[in-house]
């Protein structure tokens, strides 16, 4: 009951916050809104937000801003999801700064002391003032104790995020609930599974040991490419709340003027930034999921390198073989072959059509053709190809909707860089090596040698599966299954806790019906 008038508290919060910003009810839709709405509008002041000038999209981003880091992350988290705040806010929301004053330094050495379970001095012989702070942690400058001293990067976890999130994550989650069991329509957008991904992002952001593995293991991947770089991990300093990593000394890409004078070429660097996510993308299905300017460098020998690995996207085979033919069809303005990959992947149901698909995808490509690259956005086209989908009931995937929302950052990076930066050229070397590699002769062969190897570990297994299936044979002839008692008491235990959740939600439920009840009256 607690935690229902907690969540309510917040939600009522937020959306007062919200309405102030004129971003719950945006006055560019009023006549398309119900009354109720509308009056809801007028009662939560709606209207007065002193940016009344900025469009919606830019509005809501300021609202989610000032609302803290859990509605910073919800930002992000909707800026992948054009299918349900429009394209024109998804723009805006991708372009959210996560930067919140910094939290003192007494505190920060303190949590570095309990973390990594040493004295500061220890560590680390100088740690500078903080150069740098978010939601979710700072980072400071600093020289290790080695000898010689070595400079490096120290981010520190802000205390008590953790709780904090936690108590706005109940509440996105109560929302989520509601909106599922009365909003027709939010079935099919699936706000829990979306507040799930936030959740598990969030987790993963809140331990910096897994931002660190992020990070290595892109290293890893990307060692032998000569374009671009990430720092190395500092694992004898790095902790849960502490993450140390080797200093970038370079040019920040959101200063163009500094990159000229520092000798390098915009439209270079604009390419270097697309070819290397799709690279990430496809080859490895690992890419860095949040390449904003503020996370990306040029270092001396004309390589980009990235920071801040807390959002990493993944790929599976299957999607990576998606993507790229997908990108190859539109190039190749072979839209059959477009559709079909849908239908291979099971995206679109088998009783649409693929010919009636392939005819709403050109649909889509053409208008592209015989325009300037300026005016050519392939995330834009991308979008409206998961719009289209839409229609076509498929389920939004959330692989894409993240490689979708990067792509938004990226191609706005390269293209404030060079504004007549043409993505699709840029593109066109890697997803045609992408499509040499992987559907040509090498490519099969490898292929079927993963489809053999998969067979191998099978057969492997195959001697346990058919012990096991004995056992359950000789259980049955012998009056039936039988369970070990700590397995029945922990099968007894989990239905216990499931009904104890099926309460709380049938109870929650017929609050919300209460509610709404009332309102109807009224």
């Amino acid at each position: 009951m607690f935690r229902h008038l907690s969540d309510t508290r917040r939600l009522w919060h937020a959306a007062r916050v919200l309405a102030r910003n004129d971003a719950l009810f945006p006055k560019e839709y009023e006549a398309l809104l119900p009354g109720w709405a509308r009056l809801a509008r007028r009662l939560l002041g709606s209207g007065r937000a002193k940016n009344e000038i900025a469009p919606p999209g830019v509005r809501l981003a300021h609202a989610l801003e000032s609302l803290g880091p859990a509605y910073i992350k919800l930002g992000q988290v909707l800026a992948t999801r054009a299918d349900i705040v429009g394209d024109e806010v998804a723009i805006a929301l991708a372009q959210l700064q996560d930067r919140l004053p910094p939290f003192p330094m007494e505190q920060s050495r303190s949590v570095i002391t309990h973390s990594l379970g040493r004295p500061v001095e220890t560590v680390f012989s100088t740690l500078s003032e903080p150069i740098a702070a978010a939601s979710i942690a700072q980072v400071h400058d600093g020289m290790t104790a080695d000898d010689p001293p070595v400079r490096v990067a120290v981010k520190v976890l802000r205390p008590g995020i953790a709780a904090e999130f936690g108590k706005d994550l109940s509440a996105f989650a109560s929302a989520a609930r509601l909106a599922e069991r009365f909003i027709p329509e939010a079935k099919r957008l699936r706000p829990i599974a979306m507040v799930d991904t936030l959740a598990v992002s969030v987790a993963i952001e809140l331990d910096l040991r897994m931002e660190a593995a992020g990070a290595s293991e892109l290293e890893e991947r990307t060692r032998n490419d000569p374009d671009f770089r990430v720092p190395h991990i500092d694992w004898s300093r790095t902790s849960e709340q502490v993450l140390t990593s080797e200093w970038i000394e370079g040019t920040p890409l959101r200063d163009r003027d500094a990159l000229i004078a520092a000798g390098h070429d915009p439209k270079r660097i604009a390419s270097l930034i697309v070819r290397n996510f799709l690279t990430q993308a496809l080859r490895d299905g690992f890419f860095h999921a949040d390449m904003h300017p503020g996370n990306l460098f040029v270092d001396s020998e004309g390589r980009l390198v990235a920071v801040d690995f807390g959002i990493m996207g993944r790929l599976d085979a299957s999607m990576r073989r998606f993507m790229a033919e997908t990108l190859a069809g539109f190039l190749a303005r072979d839209y059959q072959r477009i559709a079909q990959i849908h239908y291979d992947v099971n995206f679109v149901p088998a009783h649409h059509p693929v010919e009636t698909f392939a005819q709403a995808l050109r649909a889509i490509g053409e208008p592209i053709f015989g325009r300037s690259a300026k005016d050519v956005s392939m995330a834009r086209l991308l979008q409206q190809l998961f719009d289209t989908t839409h229609r076509f009931e498929m389920q939004a995937q959330p692989q894409l909707m993240l490689l979708q929302k990067t792509m938004v950052v990226v191609e706005g990076v390269a293209r404030a860089l060079d504004p007549d930066f043409d993505i699709w050229e840029a593109s066109r070397p890697v997803v045609e090596k992408w499509m040499i590699e992987r559907m040509g002769p090498e490519g099969r062969l490898r292929d079927a040698a993963d489809g053999m190897s998969a067979l191998g570990r099978a057969a492997q297994n195959l001697p346990q599966l058919i012990k096991n299936a004995e056992i359950i044979s000789a259980m049955l002839a012998d009056g039936g299954l039988r369970l070990h008692p700590e397995s029945a008491m922990l099968i007894a235990e989990a239905q216990v806790e499931r009904t104890r959740h099926v309460r709380i939600a049938l109870w929650l439920s017929a609050g919300a019906l209460g509610v709404l009840a009332l309102a109807a009256m009224f």
